[in-house]
């Protein structure tokens, strides 16, 4: 019975987080002039395909890791993704004020996601 639990709540974290990924990467296409600009800001080359790249690897990736396939490729995989989004686009060490502060926080979530993808990956091995 324990182990059918852990086994569900292993099922529902994946879902919840592939979920994430691929409602994020299908909303990127609906914004990609703003991220665009945003990737260029940081000096990133081939802004507009790096972000349709990152976009459709989100997609992929989330969509693996709901279906069960190659779950623990997919989270580590995601995890690189998240930590370089982040590099590129929250640089917060270059900011000041509010903009900064809530650079800070969507760092701190995003390292609660690559901290959740750490448990995804875990449970499937």
């Amino acid at each position: 019975m324990q182990g059918d639990l852990a086994f569900l709540i292993l099922i529902l974290g994946r879902l919840l987080l592939g979920v994430f990924f691929v409602a994020a990467g299908i909303h990127h296409f609906f914004v990609i002039v703003p991220i665009t600009d945003a990737i260029e800001a940081r000096g990133i080359p081939c802004a507009k395909w790096v972000l349709l790249s990152g976009s459709v690897f989100q997609i992929a990736a989330g969509l693996l890791m709901m279906l069960g396939l190659f779950v623990a490729a997919a989270a580590f995989g995601l995890i690189i993704f998240t930590l370089a989004a982040s590099v590129m686009l929250l640089n917060f060490w270059e900011m000041e004020g509010t903009a900064r502060d809530s650079a800070i926080n969507s760092w701190k979530s995003n390292m609660a996601i690559v901290g959740g993808l750490l448990t995804v990956a875990a449970g499937a091995m």
